[in-house]
């Protein structure tokens, strides 16, 4: 954060990538062995197109753009997301990317309000996601 921060600051975009091995490692990091997270089968079953990342990975990945920015994980006071899609991963070597932007909303006392977007495709997989962060 060379720049002074003001309410209109853009946050440079980050993008993530996602591998169905990337879900299978973040399956055992986080113990959620739920089969929508490796099986097609499964996922369909209960009406989703195909394996799905995990909405904590997605709000971990997504949060991202904050920490590269302020350099410092501990300066992120608060942070709030809404699971509005979930991340479709294709059996695929490529996988699907997570696309993020954010933006700087407010400066009050020392503390930036950031609001976030992450969208996979055209598709926003977050909503209302924002994070606080001390700027001192």
């Amino acid at each position: 954060m060379s720049e002074p921060v003001v309410a209109g600051t853009v946050l440079p975009e980050v993008r993530v990538p996602i591998t169905r091995a990337d879900i299978v490692r973040y399956s055992g990091a986080s113990t959620d062995f739920n089969e929508i997270h490796f099986s097609d089968r499964h996922a369909r079953a209960i009406g989703l197109s195909g394996v799905v990342a995990h909405g904590m990975w997605t709000m971990g990945a997504a949060l991202r753009i904050v920490t590269n920015w302020c350099g410092d994980p501990g300066r992120v006071t608060e942070y709030f997301v809404r699971f509005t899609r979930p991340v479709v991963v294709p059996d695929t070597d490529e996988g699907v990317e997570v696309i993020v932007n954010a933006a700087v909303k407010d400066v009050s006392d020392g503390v930036a309000t950031v609001s976030i977007t992450a969208t996979c495709g055209d598709e926003a997989v977050l909503g209302a996601a924002r994070a606080q962060v001390r700027l001192d």
